[in-house]
């Protein structure tokens, strides 16, 4: 595989420490990898992007050359509707990868802008192609990571569909909180890199709309806003407003 110079020898163990904090360790450590196919992998993965806030790491139409996967920060995903108007499509945080939508037509479907100062390994798309055919299990790995991207998909969709928009921002807020809690970070306290407008174009609702559910919520003692940091102070009670749980009256804890 082609590199830039000389590998740097990297012990198994050290790689696996690193791999506990870095945002692939998803392609490597349920792989049971031998010291030389880490070795394989890490020499890849070496290429790193820095964003500031609003820079773009690609747009609508550009040509596929790499996966990115976030080390640190967020970025949006944003597409254009037949009229025009500006769809978000996803938030991407820490431990997910970006440009999963170009491996069909070899081209990015959206822009990519970071909400904040973000880190990025950069996965060259060709290489992971050759390594994948190398490397028994990275493959289906793959496969698993696009699957849980097709799930997000459809969940938005539902998001779109017959949901109110009190629903709407209650599955959003509980989706923040299962994602945060895969980072090992606590699930009832978030912090939103996204503006209100962002979440209203993701969510499908009036600008006016999010702003009002934020503060009913808020009113309900459903959450507690601190500026961009939301801590979420019932979720029995967030969850009933989807129907996932009995009444709150009959003390019936909610369906798992």
């Amino acid at each position: 595989m082609p590199a830039s110079g000389k590998a740097e020898t990297v012990s198994l163990a050290k790689i696996k420490i690193a791999c506990k904090q870095c945002a692939l360790r998803e392609l490597c450590l349920p792989l049971g990898l031998d010291e030389s196919d880490m070795k394989e992998l890490d020499n890849m993965l070496k290429r790193r992007r820095t964003l500031k806030k609003r820079d773009y790491l690609y747009r609508i139409g550009d040509s596929l050359h790499a996966l990115y996967a976030v080390k640190a920060g967020s970025l949006k995903t944003v597409g254009l509707m037949e009229d025009g108007r500006v769809q978000v499509v996803g938030f991407h945080l820490p431990s997910e990868l970006l440009g999963l939508d170009a491996i069909s037509s070899d081209k990015y479907t959206c822009d990519a802008v970071a909400l904040e100062e973000t880190e990025l390994c950069e996965i060259p798309y060709q290489a992971l192609e050759e390594t994948a055919r190398e490397i028994p299990g990275l493959q289906r790995q793959l496969l698993r990571i696009m699957s849980r991207a097709i799930v997000q998909e459809e969940h938005q969709l539902m998001l779109l569909g017959k949901m109110t928009a009190e629903e709407r921002l209650a599955v959003y807020l509980l989706n923040l909180s299962k994602r945060q809690e895969r980072l090992d970070l606590p699930a009832d306290t978030i912090r939103l890199s996204m503006s209100r407008q962002d979440i209203a174009d993701y969510l499908g609702l009036a600008l006016e709309t999010v702003s009002r559910l934020f503060s009913r919520f808020q009113d309900d003692g459903l959450i507690s806003v601190s500026g961009r940091q939301i801590e979420l102070t019932d979720m029995l009670k967030m969850r009933q407003i989807l129907g996932q749980c009995e009444s709150i009256k009959t003390g019936k804890k909610c369906a798992e």
